[in-house]
């Protein structure tokens, strides 16, 4: 009887140790809190110059550089959830892929923070079965709050 309670007891605290060490390093990595901006497809066939890339925005001048880009072909920032950025506080993650043949194609961010780094997993979404035959360039831009820490994209 005793060694069964000593079993017990011990397995209680090993199962307990390994529970703090998985909460500690969940507490390490955090979800970052961001605000989507817009997510879309360019449909200028590449016309607006947008090369597949992972971009950082920290000033009011490459922003709107940016957004003229964007609008060389269709007016696409109108439909964004926001223009005026206060990059004081936050900071611009864009994302864009390859001009694409086809439609359905389109980008999700997964985005964390440890003491080291903010970490930007880009997951590019291709489209499964038939797809519509149109020029699309996906593209996904998020705001987060200014950080001291490199941005790092994966």
């Amino acid at each position: 009887m005793k060694i069964q309670a000593l079993l017990l007891l011990s397995l209680v605290f090993v199962l307990n140790c390994k529970s703090n060490k998985i909460e500690k390093n969940n507490a390490k990595m955090k979800h970052s809190e961001r605000t989507l901006i817009a997510k879309g497809n360019l449909y200028g066939a590449g016309e607006e110059g947008v090369a597949k890339q992972n971009t950082i925005i920290e000033n009011q001048s490459d922003w709107e550089q940016l957004m003229a880009q964007m609008n060389k072909v269709n007016n696409v920032s109108e439909s964004f959830t926001e223009t005026k950025i206060d990059f004081s506080e936050y900071t611009i993650i864009a994302i864009f892929n390859d001009v694409k043949s086809t439609g359905a194609n389109s980008i999700e961010l997964d985005i964390s923070t440890t003491s080291e780094n903010t970490l930007v997993v880009v997951k590019y979404i291709s489209p499964t079965g038939n797809a519509t035959s149109v020029m699309t360039q996906p593209y996904y831009i998020t705001k987060i709050p200014k950080t001291d820490l490199p941005v790092v994209f994966q």
